[in-house]
């Protein structure tokens, strides 16, 4: 009798035992998924805050993040133009391998393939909530919205925020002319339905608050569970516009106010992650989608030095800010000048997360090891700058950098525009073949090509290899490798 008691309270021990080694580790699983807030700029250049050398306003914020992160030096977005940049931001392709090109208007038949793998896919899959706060800008038929690409909820515009009848004066469009007389008024989307229409420049003052309104919400709804908020902000894209709070309050008119409402809005998003207690298990990234729109002239940002902006496949149009900020990983105050990408962060994202990767080729590579302060570590060696449909300008080979002959976009020489009017920017000018030092010279102005002939013959074959693959329009030349847009019905 008592051996039999003995047994049964031994059975029941282990039982207990059991029962909590299986909590413990469902537990150690679940604090295994760090949750992701990745916030995207739009046209906010290299030199727009305060830790990348930004005058005449702070951004305290988002330099305290730098300070407790990561901060990259030479990092670049895909493509230096809204809806290329954003479909490889999602899906860890170069734009032109997926079908997207340029930036979609309003009523386009083109979206982002459903049949790609966005991030949203890959982490709603591991059971993460998932949600999107902003400018969508890859498709706004129903079809290609985010709530079709992985997102459970999604608040914002589906297009960039100048896609309005409403001219550069802040009224309505009347000439018949102006192709934006026909644009339908700005959409505020609550997954597929409009919510309210953005009809004037103080309706688009309120969108930074709103986004991050939703976003902070989101996060404290979802606290229990992993999640993953991408917060797309409309802005510095043009036409800008800040909130009462903020209008006035840089010495750099209301650009500078509008980067200082968007550097608050990174604080409540860090103020939410503290008051929920998900702040030691959040990996928090912020970047750029391309450069500053320069011929907006006190419009527009600083790309810090570098040559051109938005448009242009030189470093000012691709390189952008970058700070990474993972408590107990990321090492604090590292300064990373190792070549990196947009196209890189869903593969970093799927190992940190512990996600498959998509099925179909994807060009970014495993950034983590830089993140955890392997500054010996270069995952990513090779680079290719491809602009409009699929035009190869560039490549690259970490600091050595080859611009292949085109035409394109250029600021240089030409006046600015003033108070949200742009200046003249021709598309049509000619850049030759040139090779550049770019850790000697990264404002690409000395061609040093007769002296490093085997470096342009090297960066040639690589050029080579990125026409195989991907195609290049300049030579007529279709890649091997490509794959289509999603086509509206």
């Amino acid at each position: 009798m008592k051996k039999t008691l003995l047994f049964s309270v031994t059975l029941i021990a282990v039982a207990v035992l059991s029962a909590f080694q299986f909590l413990n580790v469902v537990k150690v699983s679940k604090a295994n998924r760090p949750n992701i807030v990745l916030i995207f700029m739009d046209d906010m250049g290299y030199g727009d805050l305060s830790c990348y050398g930004a005058l005449q306003y702070r951004t305290p914020n988002l330099d305290k993040l730098a300070a407790e992160g990561i901060r990259f030096t030479n990092f670049l977005a895909a493509q230096a133009v809204c809806s290329a940049s954003r479909a490889a931001l999602m899906t860890g392709c170069y734009p032109n391998r997926i079908g997207i090109s340029g930036a979609l208007y309003p009523n386009a038949k083109v979206g982002l393939n459903p049949d790609e793998t966005t991030i949203a896919e890959l982490l709603k899959e591991k059971g993460y909530a998932t949600g999107m706060f902003g400018k969508w800008h890859l498709g706004d038929r129903p079809e290609f919205l985010p709530t079709k690409q992985g997102f459970d909820e999604y608040v914002g515009l589906p297009y960039s925020n100048d896609m309005w009848p409403v001219g550069y004066d802040g009224k309505p469009v009347v000439d018949a002319d102006n192709r934006k007389k026909n644009f339908p008024l700005l959409p505020l989307l609550s997954n597929n339905d409009t919510i309210q229409e953005i009809k004037t420049l103080d309706d688009q003052a309120k969108l930074t608050g709103i986004y991050t309104e939703r976003a902070v919400n989101f996060i404290r709804k979802n606290k229990q569970k992993p999640f993953f908020v991408y917060l797309p902000h409309s802005m510095p894209h043009v036409p800008i516009a800040a909130s009462a709070k903020f209008k006035g309050k840089s010495k750099q008119g209301t650009y500078g106010d509008v980067v200082m409402e968007i550097d608050w809005s990174v604080g409540e998003i860090m103020k939410a992650l503290k008051e929920t207690g998900t702040d030691k298990n959040t990996v928090v990234i912020f970047t750029s989608d391309n450069g500053p729109w320069l011929n907006y002239g006190n419009h527009a940002g600083s790309s810090g030095g570098l040559r051109e902006g938005k448009g242009n496949s030189f470093e000012g149009g691709q390189r952008v800010p970058c700070i990474v900020r993972w408590k107990g990983v990321t090492p604090e105050g590292l300064v990373c000048n190792k070549l990196t990408s947009t196209i890189d962060l869903l593969p970093t994202i799927a190992n940190i997360c512990g996600t498959k990767l998509p099925e179909k080729k994807i060009d970014g590579v495993d950034i983590l090891p830089l993140l955890k302060g392997d500054m010996e570590a270069a995952p990513r060696k090779y680079f290719y700058y491809y602009y409009r449909r699929n035009n190869l300008e560039a490549v690259r080979r970490d600091d050595w950098k080859l611009v292949l002959p085109h035409e394109g976009r250029t600021y240089e020489g030409q006046v600015p525009g003033n108070d949200g009017f742009p200046g003249k920017a021709p598309e049509n000018h000619p850049f030759p073949l040139a090779l550049y030092d770019l850790r000697r010279d990264p404002a690409e102005r000395y061609d040093v090509k007769e002296v490093y002939p085997e470096i342009l013959a090297e960066l040639q074959k690589v050029a080579e290899e990125a026409r195989e693959d991907l195609g290049d329009d300049l030579l007529k030349r279709t890649g091997k490798n490509v794959r289509k847009s999603g086509m509206a019905q």
